[in-house]
């Protein structure tokens, strides 16, 4: 794969993490870790909330569609936007499910995954701090205790 298909792609996933960031989980809910988007304040409109939501959330499947993801990612796109948009659907509990599902993030991390094998790269991984800062804490206090006992 040459290097500007691997700049296309990249650009591709940028601009669809902020999208995805924007509709699903933009919005910190005051003293909870729990974020919400905009697709979920939209989805509160009784009747056009719910279709606006599908509207966005075709968005990520266009862009497979651009960067040629396979059938089988596009299907799995399309569950994850049927299950979003049937779920919202229900009374009362819909627009609280609009919020904990978050298709549009799921639907990027499948289009990730996939570019990423076509790249034959493996996906970035974060560095896992608190394991780290938490073993740095232990072995300070093991080489206190050392340096005490001598």
């Amino acid at each position: 794969m040459d290097e500007q298909e691997r700049q296309r792609y990249q650009a591709v996933l940028e601009r669809l993490d902020r999208f995805s960031t924007w509709t699903d989980s933009s919005i910190g809910i005051p003293f909870t870790r729990f974020r919400i988007g905009l697709e979920a304040i939209v989805g509160l409109i009784p009747g056009i909330g719910d279709v606006v939501g599908l509207l966005l959330s075709g968005y990520v499947l266009l862009q497979a569609q651009k960067v040629g993801a396979s059938g089988k990612v596009k299907r799995r796109m399309v569950r994850n936007i049927l299950v979003d948009f049937l779920g919202g659907l229900l009374p009362v509990v819909g627009d609280a499910f609009d919020a904990v599902f978050k298709a549009n993030t799921r639907n990027t991390r499948l289009l990730r995954e996939y570019l990423y094998e076509q790249l034959e790269e493996e996906p970035k991984q974060r560095f896992p701090w608190w394991p780290f800062l938490g073993l740095c804490v232990l072995f300070a206090v093991i080489t206190a205790v050392v340096m005490w006992i001598w």
